[in-house]
């Protein structure tokens, strides 16, 4: 069941192709007025737009294709029409030129090309508009090793092509030609597209050298590009080197194109913690330069990356409209093909099917844009959780639209619609006032015309590995699964017994309806009001696609796919809480948990499901006596066959050829005992830190203790991406501490002091500050002055005071604030906290300042 209807609709999409057409010429080209700000040329209405990287035509998503025996330009129709209804109305895509281009610079006719041609012609037709960046410089492997690819880029490498005379040489002739090509799919050069708004020379093209070097290399690349005769404008990458800014618009550019990735790169891991201080602002202290030069902003990449939560991003999007930016990309939408895998960019995760919450939350970035004026203000978190009709909310991990027209939600939301009689469009996960659903996919309702609605239900996304860490097309991290599931639709327009026919092709399922609720399966239905005539068809024209189009991958679960994470501590006399995700072909027959505590006291319990594919069990307080608490995990089939968990191998832990009964342990410790935050020897890795190549770990004399050393010559380096930036001498690293907080929650009250065992690694002593960070960005800590002998050194809880919070991870760009500015008012919680920032450079002299610094750590823990 696995169809979207493009046979019977090319008629109306040829249609809606033209108008199309017309509509983007009367509204002509791009242009940037005085103010900066991009307009239609012939309506003078200001240019939004908002929308995603993708990458199908070329590299590994393409290579990735060939071989799972895809077609690709159906995987292209698939993945369209999911952004047609996530409301995409913007692209982007840095052209990998080094697979479409000799080194000479001239364009190659092959397949590449006519995939993006076919791409770029699929787009046009569902009204989406676009911003082509020509040139990567990007050989085409990541994350694979690169192919022995035509292009200039593979012959020079980015730093020759900025440099090189002939490199440079073959780039004009390629821009050229780039902008002169015509796609044989829509018959108009790529110079004269009317849904292209603007073109960006290349990407992040890192300059070096002086000023007047780069002006001429930019000029070149725009003289270029305008010998073509094209009239859009022309942006180029302000954010790599933004010390020259200047330069870049002396090359008669028209505006800058930017990215944020306020988490960081590459954690390996999903992150955890509140991160909207992360987002707080998107900080531009060059904004005088561009009044000066009257340009414009776009965002070409932007993604909280190793998050798999869906409240952070209408909140960049808020802070980009702050800013001042019109449109913004952001980086990268999985194709549906590998979205299993992520093996595309693995510190990136974006797919409907595969993560439909965070898809959603991008669905709102698109009102985002389109609603919150530019340059509006909102004030600093956490006042500016709120903002029009959006709202994020951390705790709850939702984000939400609420408009007279529209409720669109990522999580369950106990809002009601502003004005549900009003409603034309609905979209979520989870349950609202309007729709309750128990399944794990996205939903939409569309409304057609008075009761009458078409509703798009997604199957189950269930993901069953960490979709951050290393990946390979032999890993799944994400499986789908089709299933029934119930449903209610609480609508005035409705009614009570309104009747659902399936219009999707292969859909048989017809769903009964009781008092408003029904079961229902994936696909596309129309709800009717009971006494409503028909006056529909399955083929009808619905936005840009047809009533009945539907995609979503077959069902991928063919095998039992089991998650459990046992605590490393509990607190004596406290219950124990076990959580179990399984997701297989069938839905297990029991599951149940077999252990013994240190007494050899046994138990045996059943898991009872809590939510869809989640089932809980609780070990009484009981069996919560000092030492360890020792359980394997058993899953009856519903063939009666046995799995038996942490070995993962089949069978009953009690069978007597069972040979791997290694159990889950969990340290049963006294309520008084120290709570272990940070321990070098387990948690060194997962630090987030900026990494030097002086930091490593150490055994200690001490039997299973090691030292975590850091060596740091400097404080402070500059940046050459921002050399004309205030030195900042400081370096802070953090650790989540979360699950350490969780599992003694009933020891906090009792705890007095924070201990850094650990030492100075210099011949003299370091000052060192030590702080909480709260789940509202505030930080509370103190300085003390370690020496250099292994040792205890404490601070007394009650003497922790109100410090900055360094923003951590760090964003990209670089100019983007090191502190987090906040007006916070709180007061220390300790059960608020979620993690331990550590610094060198408060309270440092001038002198200290310039010096070298060195720490060694074992470990951090409350008594």
């Amino acid at each position: 069941m696995n169809y979207l209807l493009k046979n019977v609709c090319l008629p109306i999409m040829i249609c809606f192709g033209s108008l199309t057409l017309y509509a983007q010429k009367s509204k002509g080209d791009v242009i940037v007025d005085k103010n900066g700000v991009m307009l239609w040329k012939n309506t003078k209405e200001e240019v939004k737009g908002f929308g995603v990287n993708y990458s199908v035509p070329f590299a590994h998503a393409y290579r990735s294709a060939e071989q799972l025996g895809i077609d690709v330009k159906q995987a292209i129709d698939n993945d369209i029409y999911h952004f047609t209804r996530l409301g995409f109305d913007l692209y982007r895509l840095h052209v990998w030129d080094t697979e479409i281009s000799d080194t000479l610079g001239n364009l190659l006719e092959n397949k590449h090309l006519d995939a993006f041609d076919y791409l770029l012609h699929k787009l046009k037709k569902h009204h989406i508009n676009y911003v082509i960046t020509p040139i990567a410089f990007w050989g085409n492997g990541w994350p694979e090793p690169d192919t022995d690819s035509p292009g200039f880029s593979h012959k020079y490498g980015k730093n020759e092509c900025l440099t090189n005379p002939e490199a440079i040489k073959a780039q004009h002739n390629y821009l050229e030609q780039f902008l002169n090509h015509v796609n044989p799919y829509t018959g108009i050069a790529y110079k004269d597209e009317p849904n292209i708004i603007a073109f960006e020379v290349s990407n992040e093209p890192h300059h070096r050298g002086d000023g007047k070097t780069v002006t001429k290399f930019v000029k070149g690349m725009v003289d270029a590009m305008r010998k073509s005769g094209t009239k859009k404008p022309v942006f180029y990458n302000m954010s790599h080197a933004v010390q020259f800014m200047e330069d870049y618009f002396k090359g008669n550019v028209q505006g800058g194109t930017f990215q944020w990735y306020p988490t960081g790169l590459g954690y390996g891991k999903e992150l955890s913690g509140n991160l909207l201080p992360n987002v707080n602002d998107y900080n531009m202290p060059f904004e005088s330069v561009f009044k000066k030069y009257k340009g414009a902003k776009l965002v070409y990449e932007f993604d909280a990356a190793d998050v798999g939560r869906s409240y952070i991003y209408p909140a960049m999007a808020r802070s980009f409209r702050t800013a001042g930016i019109q449109i913004g990309t952001h980086f990268a939408y999985d194709p549906t093909f590998i979205a299993p895998f992520n093996t595309e960019y693995n510190t990136h995760y974006m797919n409907l099917n595969y993560t439909p919450q965070k898809a959603l939350s991008l669905k709102i970035c698109t009102e985002v844009f389109h609603e919150i004026p530019m340059n509006s203000k909102f004030g600093t978190y956490p006042q500016n959780t709120s903002f029009g009709d959006f709202t994020v909310d951390y705790k709850s991990d939702l984000a939400e639209f609420n408009s007279e027209e529209k409720f669109f939600y990522t999580n369950s939301t106990s809002s009601a619609p502003k004005n549900v009689s009003d409603l034309k469009e609905i979209a979520g996960f989870g349950n609202s006032s309007v729709v309750r659903y128990d399944g794990l996919g996205a939903y939409f309702l569309d409304k057609i015309e008075e009761g009458v609605w078409r509703l798009e239900v997604m199957p189950d996304a269930v993901w069953v590995d960490n979709p951050f860490g290393r990946n390979s097309l032999n890993k799944t991290v994400g499986v789908i699964k089709w299933e029934t599931h119930q449903m209610s639709i609480d609508l005035n327009n409705l009614g009570a017994n309104f009747s659902i026919e399936a219009i999707n092709q292969g859909n048989s399922f017809s769903p009964k309806v009781t008092d408003k609720s029904f079961e229902i399966r994936p696909g596309t239905y129309v709800i009717s009001k009971q006494g409503t005539s028909k006056n529909w068809s399955s083929t009808d024209a619905f936005k840009t696609n047809i009533l009945s189009d539907f995609y979503a991958p077959e069902s991928t679960v063919n095998q039992p796919w089991f998650q459990h994470e046992a605590a490393n501590t509990a607190n004596t006399d406290s219950e124990l809480k076990l959580n179990v995700q399984f997701i297989g072909p069938e839905q297990p027959k029991e599951i149940t948990v077999t252990g013994y505590n240190s007494d050899r006291k046994y138990f045996n319990l059943s898991f009872e499901p809590v939510g869809s594919y989640n089932y809980e069990a609780t070990i009484p307080a009981e069996y919560a006596i000092e030492g360890f608490i020792n359980y394997n995990i058993l899953v009856k089939l519903p063939d009666d066959s046995e799995m038996t968990f942490p070995s993962g191998k089949k069978g009953n832990l009690y069978d007597w050829d069972f040979y791997d009964r290694t159990p889950y342990t969990v340290a049963v410790i006294p309520k008084e005992n120290p709570i272990l935050l940070f321990n070098a020897m387990q948690d060194s890795e997962h630090l987030i830190r900026e990494w030097r190549p002086t930091f490593k770990l150490i055994p200690t004399k001490k039997s299973n203790e090691a030292e975590y050393q850091m060596h740091l010559d400097k404080l402070f380096y500059p940046d050459n991406e921002n050399l004309n930036a205030e030195p900042i001498y400081d370096y802070s690293f953090k650790h989540f501490v979360i699950d350490e907080i969780k599992e003694r929650r009933e020891s906090l009250n009792s705890k007095q002091q924070l201990v850094f065992k650990g030492r100075s690694l210099t011949n003299k002593p370091c000052k060192l500050q030590i702080a909480f960070v709260l789940e509202d960005g505030s930080s509370f800590g103190s300085v003390i002055e370690i020496g250099s002998e292994l040792k205890d050194y404490s601070l007394r809880i009650s003497d922790l005071k109100l410090v900055k919070t360094v923003t951590l991870p760090r964003p990209y760009p670089s100019f983007l604030p090191y502190f987090f500015e906040h007006n916070n008012t709180s007061t220390f919680d300790i059960h608020k906290v979620e993690s331990l920032q550590i610094s060198i450079g408060s309270e440092l002299t001038e002198q200290e300042t310039n010096q070298s610094h060195g720490i060694g750590i074992v470990n951090v823990r409350l008594k």
